[in-house]
């Protein structure tokens, strides 16, 4: 599995605890017996989860944020789950590019979604990288 594979099943599984309104341990345990039997990216996969159900307020908070006055019940949910995923990247995981945390959001939105999705999404997370961007030099 490699790493793209991996950032499915992480979407994959924040939609399934959306749509079950279950962000539960348990529930993340299950979908890692289903799908996880000895592959390379468990910890990569791991640590994103980790981060959109532990941040989950503040990912949401940011994507409402830089979505143009759009509520997250207005978002499809499946562009939701990509754009949560790409977002905590952003945010979170400094050993991934932002570049290649938009990059794989839109390749996403394009495969599970739309096209339009994919430009909306990449418009979001472009946002995202540009504030956090002028963050960073704020705080040097």
């Amino acid at each position: 599995m490699n790493r793209s594979e991996a950032r499915e099943l992480v979407m994959k599984l924040i939609f399934q605890m959306d749509a079950q309104k279950d962000f539960s341990d348990d529930l993340r345990d299950r979908f890692l017996e289903e799908h996880f039997k000895g592959t390379s990216q468990r910890d990569y996969f791991l640590r994103l989860v980790h981060v959109l159900t532990e941040k989950r307020s503040l990912i949401d908070e940011t994507i409402e944020n830089s979505s143009d006055h759009w509520k997250l019940s207005r978002i499809a949910k499946v562009d939701l789950a990509i754009t949560r995923a790409g977002a905590g990247e952003i945010l979170f995981m400094e050993d991934v590019p932002d570049s290649v945390a938009i990059n794989e959001a839109v390749n996403m939105a394009k495969k599970y979604s739309t096209e339009e999705s994919g430009k909306y999404i990449n418009g979001i997370l472009g946002k995202i990288q540009k504030g956090k961007q002028a963050q960073t030099i704020g705080e040097e």
